[in-house]
């Protein structure tokens, strides 16, 4: 919601009258210097959305912010060319209106344009997370990652590296619009207080790794690449059993963590719906904008969120730190899933992630069933790794 500074206000006051945390209203507002406002200014008040109303007989400002609980001054905030002790009946008055919904539904079919929606739906909504671009996919989708907190301390997310499995990222957005109606209503989520987490984490989250192969078991072949990805699909046009990116690559088996044994060992030996781990390692775009990423950034840890199992994989080769099990114990005491320190498994992203940066990775199976599981499982899986999403910003 856009205000515009009248003399004399400032930030530390609007915090109060609207009772948002003053670094939430400070980070959505980044061009602006908070000690040397200028009327007539605009800022952006998170959290909030402006109504339009008509004045009714006997209205009055006192009668509308009494009405809706806020106070006068917001609505003499929002109407600064109005004069209050002469309201027309008919006229349009400005009121603030506190966002206390989710703007994600997450249980519905979640395809790259449903994502890309939402994501813009949340920046205008909540302007102090972060939209960045870390990539392109094979067909010149965005690979986006979003931004949240302040903190010293990365942790990463990420959903939907196999494209039957995009039930990750409607899962991963409707967490992150929990934490962030917490954030702006100053309410907890499972009892746990989140601006401390804002306070402390930097927590980076890629929704969708796989878009191309997501769009494609969602929606079906575009007219573009119809032909090759039905002749790697073997003639089916049945792409529900698709993992891979829309090159037949499987993403999560191109990193260099002992790849040349899945490479060997690995049935396919061309492109394929899934298991093909590529020519090489991080031959597909996708894998190299992930990699970068975490290059880039160094996290303290990662967690990337695949179906389906009821249960997690945390070490690799030895190299995993003994911080691991730790996090391991409490991520099954709350979620009561498996954790399982090894496969028989290489070349992931989780493996590669331990093998390079020697930090916690972890591989989180979600639900449990047939993939792409059914949205009736979605209910079941959020309440169970609710408290996941939570202990990876505590520990």
């Amino acid at each position: 919601m856009e205000v515009k500074i009248r003399p004399g206000d400032a930030l530390w006051y609007y915090s109060q009258l609207f009772r948002i945390p003053l670094n939430l209203i400070i980070d959505s507002n980044p061009n602006i210097n908070p000690d040397a406002l200028t009327a007539g200014q605009s800022i952006i008040i998170p959290g909030f959305t402006m109504q339009t109303i008509q004045v009714k007989q006997g209205d009055s400002l006192w009668k509308i912010a009494g009405a809706r609980n806020i106070s006068v001054d917001s609505l003499l905030l929002l109407n600064q060319d109005i004069n209050p002790n002469q309201l027309t009946i008919g006229a349009s008055v400005k009121v603030p209106k506190r966002i206390i919904t989710k703007l994600v539904n997450g249980k519905r079919r979640y395809d790259y344009a449903t994502l890309t929606r939402d994501i813009e739906a949340l920046k205008a909504a909540y302007p102090f997370i972060k939209i960045n671009h870390i990539g392109k996919s094979v067909l010149n989708k965005s690979i986006q990652e979003i931004r949240i907190g302040e903190g010293s301390k990365k942790v990463h997310f990420n959903g939907s590296f196999h494209a039957n499995e995009w039930i990750t990222t409607s899962v991963l957005m409707s967490y992150l619009n929990e934490y962030l109606l917490s954030l702006t209503n100053g309410t907890t989520i499972k009892g746990a207080k989140t601006l401390p987490f804002y306070q402390s984490i930097d927590l980076s989250i890629v929704p969708m790794v796989n878009p191309d192969g997501v769009d494609l078991v969602l929606n079906g072949p575009n007219e573009s690449n119809r032909e090759e990805v039905i002749g790697i699909n073997e003639g089916s046009t049945d792409f529900t059993g698709w993992k891979a990116n829309i090159r037949g690559v499987d993403l999560n088996n191109q990193y260099p963590a002992n790849w040349e044994i899945e490479k060997e060992r690995k049935k396919p030996k061309a492109p394929a719906p899934r298991d093909y781990p590529g020519d090489a390692p991080l031959t597909e775009p996708e894998a190299q904008a992930m990699a970068e990423l975490a290059q880039k950034e160094k996290f303290q840890s990662v967690l990337a969120f695949h179906t389906q199992g009821k249960e997690f994989y945390w070490g690799y080769e030895g190299l995993e730190p003994p911080e691991s099990k730790v996090l391991a114990n409490e991520f099954a005491r709350i979620s009561g899933y498996e954790a399982i320190q090894y496969v028989d498994s290489h070349a992931g992203y989780k493996d590669w992630f331990i093998q390079e940066f020697r930090k916690p990775g972890f591989t989180m199976e979600l639900g449990k069933g047939i993939n792409p599981l059914p949205l009736s499982q979605f209910d079941e899986i959020y309440r169970d790794v609710l408290g996941i999403f939570l202990a990876a910003l505590y520990m």
